[in-house]
């Protein structure tokens, strides 16, 4: 019982101390939540503080800036007012200037209708002028036509072919007193028209050989240089670039191709090897390289041998390799190596008379076909490709000018160039210089004949001097004296039109007047 009731005491005094201790912490919960209050509430009041403040600072800057744009605009309106016054003006000004001019151009129209009316009116009277001139004028022509028993065309006819025979017959006057005069001041004038004058001289021929033959000994050589499934055959062709062909023609091989120095080396290999007899492919590539040295050493010297001739120095090795070339090119024949060391020849004669620079002559006509040593190689006419060969190797520009021009692929420029012109055309029109077949031969002495039998008054023509001359025999009672000169010009000018001769053809007209009378008995 005690227990219990001092369990019930314990109980009691517990219960009551925790209903203290809650009331505490009540009271304490309560403390805090007043506090946290109190606290917001001086944030709240903190922060309208604040935002009062910068709304006023806000509303000052809103003022301040609004003020300041206000000043702006104001400025700008101002100086637009200005500027649009002064257009204002301006355009015042235009518009009382475009009345002024608007009342001057009225005025000038005012004065331009009373001319056009006057001009009418005098026109009108003109015209009336004219027909009644007109009239007259057709009374006059009736009149003179039943005079003179010709119409208005057939007195036409006749004034213009009297005023054309008077024409030619003053025209062909002055041509012979200009020729007189020309032939007595002939030696004071040649240094000056002999440059135009010899350029005339033409001759542009690129036909070569292109063939080499070798001769064998017998027949059966053929086999061994075709050799076994004719390995030895393709050998010396891969070796040389030349093409063989071993055909029907008896002891001969011909060697085919367009350059002349590798047909040169395949002939002297083909000789070499056939004189040995030992024919294989490693015996063909060494019998083709030596032969190959020898050729260089060959076109070396003959290139020096042509410069030290002529005495030209100066010219660089590899370009005398190119000259010496030349000595395997032919055209129509005529070896190209020699035809230059000729054409050098009379450029330096010609150049002496003239007083020019004999050496540079030289140079230049040695040099002006060095383009046909490689032209089978690289595209384009020779002249053009030696004119890049002589500047690729530092000659001077005057020379490659005059090779360049020296078949007119480029305007001549300087009288060297016409020099080196007349020098090549005489070189290969000389006689026996160039061979022409015969049947090319007669055809251009039938052409000149045809040509010069085509104008009217012509009895015969004959064509004499290989074709350098044709004689024209004329009717005398058709052509004058006068009208046989312009005859002799048209024939030349025909000529040149229709045909391509290499030098100057010369045209000689023949009128004779014969008087015959018998004696009587």
């Amino acid at each position: 019982m005690e227990y219990i009731v001092i369990l019930s005491s314990i109980a009691v005094v517990l219960l009551g101390l925790g209903v203290v201790i809650f009331l505490v912490f009540r009271k304490k919960k309560v403390q805090e939540s007043l506090n946290i209050e109190e606290e917001q509430k001086h944030i709240i009041d903190t922060a309208k503080r604040k935002a009062g403040t910068l709304l006023k600072e806000a509303k000052l800057e809103a003022k301040s800036r609004l003020l300041e744009m206000k000043s702006d605009f104001d400025s700008e309106t101002e100086e637009t007012r200005s500027e649009l016054k002064k257009e204002e003006r301006r355009l015042s000004k235009k518009t009382e200037k475009l009345d002024k001019q608007e009342d001057l151009l009225s005025k000038r129209e005012l004065v331009f209708q009373k001319k056009e009316i006057e001009i009418q009116e005098k026109l009108d009277s003109a015209n009336k002028i004219e027909h009644k001139y007109k009239v007259v004028l057709d009374q006059t022509k009736k009149e003179l036509e039943k005079v003179s028993g010709l119409t208005l065309e057939e007195a036409k006819e006749l004034l213009l072919k009297a005023m054309e025979e008077e024409a030619r017959h003053e025209g062909a006057k002055l041509i012979k007193k200009i020729t007189s005069e020309a032939r007595e001041n002939a030696d004071k004038e040649a240094k000056k028209i002999i440059s135009t004058a010899i350029q005339r001289y033409a001759g542009d021929y690129v036909a070569e050989r292109t063939v080499s033959v070798v001769h064998l000994p017998g027949d059966e050589m053929k086999g061994r240089i075709i050799g076994r499934e004719g390995r030895n055959i393709r050998a010396l062709e891969a070796a040389t670039g030349i093409d063989l062909i071993i055909d029907d023609t008896p002891e001969a091989v011909i060697l085919s191709g367009f350059n002349p120095v590798r047909r040169e080396v395949a002939r002297l290999s083909l000789e070499k090897l056939i004189a040995d007899g030992r024919i294989h492919p490693a015996r063909i590539e060494d019998v083709v390289e030596r032969a190959t040295q020898e050729v260089d050493l060959v076109i070396k010297e003959a290139g020096e041998q042509a410069a030290f001739d002529l005495g030209v120095h100066g010219i660089d090795s590899e370009l005398i390799k190119v000259i010496g070339k030349l000595k395997f090119r032919t055209s129509y024949a005529q070896n190209v190596l020699q035809h230059s060391v000729e054409v050098a020849f009379l450029s330096g004669a010609i150049a002496a008379e003239l007083g020019l620079d004999i050496k540079l002559s030289k140079r230049m006509g040695l040099l002006h076909d060095i383009g046909k040593a490689v032209d089978h190689e690289v595209d384009g006419a020779h002249a053009i490709i030696g004119a890049k060969l002589a500047k690729k190797y530092g000659e001077n520009e005057s020379v490659v000018n005059a090779i360049a021009a020296h078949h007119e692929d480029q305007m001549p420029g300087s009288v060297y160039d016409y020099i080196v012109q007349a020098a090549d055309a005489l070189s290969g029109a000389r006689p026996g210089a160039r061979k022409e077949s015969l049947e090319n031969y007669v055809k251009r002495l039938e052409d000149l004949e045809n040509i010069a039998n085509s104008f009217d008054g012509v009895v015969n023509t004959y064509a004499i001097q290989a074709g350098r001359e044709i004689r024209v025999i004329t009717e005398s009672e058709k052509i004058s004296d006068e009208t046989a000169m312009l005859l002799s010009r048209d024939i030349a000018r025909q000529i040149e039109e229709n045909l391509t001769f290499p030098g100057q053809v010369k045209v000689v007209v023949i009128r004779e007047t014969r008087a015959v009378e018998y004696t009587k008995k």
